[in-house]
């Protein structure tokens, strides 16, 4: 556990899983269905250039419940002290709910963040009332089904439909040993309350924006959007890939987060791994 200070100066407990021990620091940030385990193809290949690690967000998996309700800024201050921990700085990479928190963390604490990569994500559920409200609702069926049915019934839709049945099973597991309440519900209301679209303009990080080209679930005109208010971006479609591009193609995913860290970060040239 990694200790970090968030809002007005409590402390959480963070579970983190780390992997490289030279170069930049990347820290992952998981969708709001997962935990660290979604980063696995990243911290094996990635690993071989940059320091990488993937948080389980406070009230996740391995991580200890919040002392208190975390809105958007709670979980963004989170992941801020976390980046403190490890090092000055970190170029973020945030899947989904965690995109979201990384575009807010750019915007909250600009000096922590060198670079943005946003994975299938989009400027929030609040920007429609009808997202939000779904997204309001998502606690109560947890607290209906438990986390094994509520993950059987959302984790097929996160990959494409042609989705190996390992690639699938995968997704459901780590949902299931991921979310309970009241973490889910916290992060479930900081996205229905998320509407970013007046902050992203002011970003200055350079930012590389993904998605899987079958999305199904926050889907490419949201990504698009995303792509559009950034000033420095570069806009990338993942094919054959849902809304877990990283893990549903991880090779290719993993060769245009190499190649954004390779321009912005400066990473040397060195002999080609496996995700290229």
């Amino acid at each position: 556990m990694t200790a970090v200070r968030v809002g007005a100066g409590h402390v959480e407990a963070v579970h983190v899983e780390e992997a490289g021990t030279a170069g930049p620091l990347l820290l992952c940030l998981h969708g709001i269905g997962s935990s660290s385990a979604a980063f696995a193809p990243q911290l094996a290949e990635l690993s071989a250039y940059v320091r990488v690690v993937a948080w389980d967000a406070p009230g996740y998996a391995k991580s200890a419940d919040p002392e208190g309700p975390l809105d958007l800024d709670g979980f963004a201050d989170a992941a801020a002290g976390l980046i403190r921990e490890r090092g000055a700085s970190a170029h973020v990479l945030g899947v989904s709910w965690g995109g979201v928190i990384a575009l807010r963390l750019a915007a909250r604490h600009p000096g922590l963040v060198d670079s943005l990569i946003v994975a299938d994500s989009s400027p929030g559920s609040g920007t429609d009332p009808g997202k939000a409200e779904a997204m309001r609702q998502r606690a109560a069926e947890l607290a209906e089904l438990g986390p094994r049915a509520f993950a059987e019934r959302r984790g097929p839709r996160l990959v494409s439909p042609d989705a190996p049945p390992r690639l699938v099973r995968r997704v459901v597991d780590t949902m299931a040993a991921s979310v309970r309440l009241p973490g889910y519900a916290y992060a479930a209301e900081s996205m229905a309350s998320a509407d970013l679209r007046p902050e992203i303009p002011s970003i200055a990080a350079p930012a590389l924006v993904l998605c899987g080209d079958q999305d199904r679930v926050t889907g490419v005109e949201a990504s698009q959007a995303v792509a559009g208010a950034l000033h420095k971006t570069a806009y990338v479609i993942v094919k054959d890939a849902g809304h877990l591009a990283n893990q549903e193609r991880p090779e290719a995913f993993n060769a245009w987060v190499l190649s954004h860290l390779r321009i912005t970060a400066r990473i040397p040239e060195q002999e080609t791994s496996s995700c290229l």
